[in-house]
């Protein structure tokens, strides 16, 4: 899940989309002097399997960058604009690096990690992957890549060349804020994503709205005819995550079942990680 930097994309010209060119100018040159030195870090939030939700099934790792000063720099203030320059290249580059490390580290533990479509002509991203399962073959097996919608119906046949590059060495492929606005469900057919997050527009507050369940269970329906698992985004309330579980979603993710941490929760005592 992609964080929600903008809650939308404001229209050119428009007071949000000017506020946020210039954030982006204020704040680029710090992000960027961060990225080249590695000054990241992942966040960890856990995805939960809908019949086991009392444990992770795996774990979404979400970059955070890191100025100077220590400080971890607000995506909504950066992403927008570096999403489609070489400075995106460089964050998931940075993220891929720092997901395979700690996939090197902990053998138990399966993580995806997010990527821009854009990502798979970057011979740097490229070489980061492959040097990462080279070094230990068994990790892309627990390696899951989550492609934005947007980007991957921007740039089909690359996408579909890659996949049958990836899932060849073991590693899932996931369809990040499926049903934001822009897929093509042409080429939803010819794709062969593993897992389907549904964006959570639709999840928050599903309990209570009828139009949400009845999106909801619509694009639940187109996965799971194509044989892919769901996953849904944003699940913040009790009420939210039984609609969902009574309604057949393969796994939950949300501040419900556990906010994003720097702190690996994998590695917590139990009495810690419960308090």
């Amino acid at each position: 899940m992609r964080p929600d930097v903008s809650n939308g994309t404001p229209p050119k010209g428009s007071p949000l989309d000017y506020a946020i060119d210039q954030q982006s100018r204020i704040t680029l040159p710090a992000v960027r002097a961060a990225v080249e030195k590695g000054n990241g870090v992942l966040a960890f939030q856990p995805i939960v399997q809908a019949q086991r939700t009392e444990r992770a099934a795996f774990y979404e790792g979400l970059i955070r960058i890191i100025d100077d000063s220590g400080r971890i720099v607000p995506l909504k203030d950066f992403m927008p604009v570096a999403e489609s320059t070489e400075l995106g290249r460089q964050i998931d580059c940075l993220s891929l690096s720092l997901g395979l490390q700690a996939l090197t580290e902990d053998p138990s533990l399966r993580l995806s990690i997010n990527m821009s479509a854009r990502s798979i002509g970057y011979p740097d991203w490229i070489r980061t992957l492959r040097d990462g399962i080279t070094d230990d073959p068994h990790v892309g097996e627990r390696l899951i890549l989550e492609i934005t919608e947007s980007s991957a119906m921007g740039m089909p046949d690359q996408v579909r060349n890659f996949m049958a590059e990836v899932q060849r060495l073991g590693i899932s492929l996931a369809l990040d804020d499926f049903g934001a606005g822009y897929t093509s469900f042409r080429y939803l057919r010819d794709f062969c994503f593993d897992m389907i997050k549904i964006d959570g527009q639709f999840i928050r507050e599903i309990a209570e709205h009828p139009d949400n369940q009845v999106l909801t269970r619509a694009l639940m329906s187109i996965a799971h005819h194509f044989d892919m698992f769901t996953v849904a985004e944003s699940v913040e309330t009790a009420d939210d995550a039984s609609f969902l579980i009574e309604n057949g979603i393969d796994c939950l993710q949300g501040f419900y079942f556990g906010a994003p941490t720097i702190a690996p929760p994998w590695k917590s005592p139990p009495s810690v990680a419960r308090r």
